[in-house]
């Protein structure tokens, strides 16, 4: 029957995870205080380690307000001090950091990048988002990533005792092609930390976690900004969790919050 054919469908996965892990997504309320934005993030860090995560990540721009006329003003050369409060904060909690996104200037070009460091501070990756965020719907939403953001042009992939972890940048999750090409390098776990809008995010954000998540047979975690209805920009939250199933295993609401996740246990 179905049940049979669904384990078996999945029994190369199961053999390819190494161990199980805990999750947390932080859905962090962000504001125009990037000094402010930094320690609140160490601190959520912090807490989801004491809740036993193994693997935590931020949100997509977690240092500074998403748009275009902030990145040039929040933007940091790396290493600099974004860089290394989280590389500090892996270290002290002793838990693996996917660093949302900020901000990173290189010479004369600023890239939406997020860094990931292993528990003793190692930089296991650096995803520069490849896919540049540039829509027009009309009546609805219009905005120019590429106005100010250039955009990065490599995978990226790096080993955990874990799984393989494969990191993307919100609209990167857009493009099934990205996501195939981290399951073929042996991903089991896709990371997007993302900050989807109001118009973006009731149509689209649940649908392509999920259809990434089954298409590839891999878990998909998705971490966004929480909500604030006052800013230029305003972001959909719902940080969520897909298993290779597509069924969402963990979900939050629009709010601050941190969203837990046990990675493997499924099967």
């Amino acid at each position: 029957g179905n049940k049979g054919r669904r384990r078996a469908n999945f029994s190369t996965f199961q053999k390819k995870m190494s161990k199980n892990f805990k999750f947390a997504g932080i859905q962090l309320s962000v504001t125009a205080d990037k000094k402010a934005n930094i320690e609140k993030a160490t601190k959520k860090i912090a807490e989801a380690a004491s809740n036993g995560a193994n693997v935590v990540a931020l949100p997509e721009c977690f240092n500074c307000p998403y748009g275009t006329k902030y990145f040039p003003q929040y933007g940091e050369e790396i290493p600099g001090p974004s860089f290394l409060a989280l590389q500090q904060a892996a270290k002290d909690n002793k838990v693996y950091v996917i660093g949302g996104s900020f901000p990173e200037k290189d010479g004369d070009k600023i890239y939406n990048t997020s860094v990931s460091f292993g528990p003793d501070g190692t930089l296991l990756g650096k995803h520069r988002k490849v896919h540049l965020f540039d829509i027009h719907v009309p009546g609805k939403i219009t905005f120019k990533e590429s106005d100010s953001l250039s955009a990065g042009d490599t995978i990226t992939v790096y080993d955990t005792e874990f799984c393989k972890i494969g990191i993307g940048i919100c609209y990167d999750i857009r493009f099934p092609e990205l996501a195939m090409l981290m399951q073929k390098k042996g991903c089991k776990f896709l990371c997007y930390p993302g900050a989807f809008n109001m118009t973006t995010g009731p149509a689209h954000w649940e649908l392509l976690q999920r259809a990434r998540a089954l298409d590839n047979q891999v878990y998909v975690a998705t971490v966004s900004p929480a909500r604030d209805t006052a800013s230029d920009y305003i972001a959909w939250g719902h940080s969520t969790v897909v298993n290779p199933w597509g069924e969402i295993i963990a979900k939050s609401e629009h709010t601050e919050t941190i969203v837990y996740a046990d990675i493997g246990g499924y099967y």
